[in-house]
């Protein structure tokens, strides 16, 4: 039997501390899909602004490093994260509406997504302010979290940067 989509997002830390009605009010706003391998949900630079949460499967999100400079042709996009089950990306289009900073491409097939449009969940945290509260307090968290691992590689790369430099000459 498919797990309901209350239980999917029950187990999804966005959505932590739930009570069992408002993760029903989310599911009701939730739209379900599932894709294959390959498939490109979103792409580096569009506009879209939905949350998505991993059902079953996974999701690689790949950056294009020439974007920060550099032959476009020369660079292909890099994959620096898979995600499974259970954990969510798009949160950073969904707080700020801005432009998505990376690709997200299915890496198994039959996986199962669940997408919850900004604007219904924004009406949704408007109705419901606690539910909002929640939903916001626990998306700051996993920003914040994402921030401190993405610091805390940028600093590994540097460390390795500098031991990889030549001895300049006395």
């Amino acid at each position: 039997m498919q797990q309901s989509i209350a239980a999917i997002l029950s187990v999804t830390e966005i959505f932590d501390n739930l009570t069992p009605t408002q993760l029903e009010l989310v599911a009701s706003i939730c739209d379900s899909a599932t894709y294959n391998q390959g498939d490109v949900l979103l792409q580096e630079n569009e506009s879209t602004t939905e949350l998505y949460v991993i059902a079953r499967g996974g999701v690689e999100i790949l950056m294009n490093p020439s974007l920060v400079g550099g032959d476009q042709e020369k660079y292909e996009p890099v994959v620096i994260t898979e995600l499974r089950q259970g954990q969510v990306f798009g949160e950073v289009a969904l707080v700020d509406e801005g432009i998505r900073s990376a690709t997200a491409r299915v890496s198994q097939d039959n996986t199962m997504l669940l997408k919850v449009p900004r604007n219904r969940l924004m009406q949704l945290c408007d109705a419901y302010p606690d539910l909002g509260y929640k939903v916001m307090k626990n998306v700051a968290a996993d920003l914040a979290f994402k921030i401190r691992n993405t610091d805390l590689t940028v600093r590994q790369y540097q460390i390795m940067l500098s031991q990889a430099k030549p001895d300049e000459p006395s």
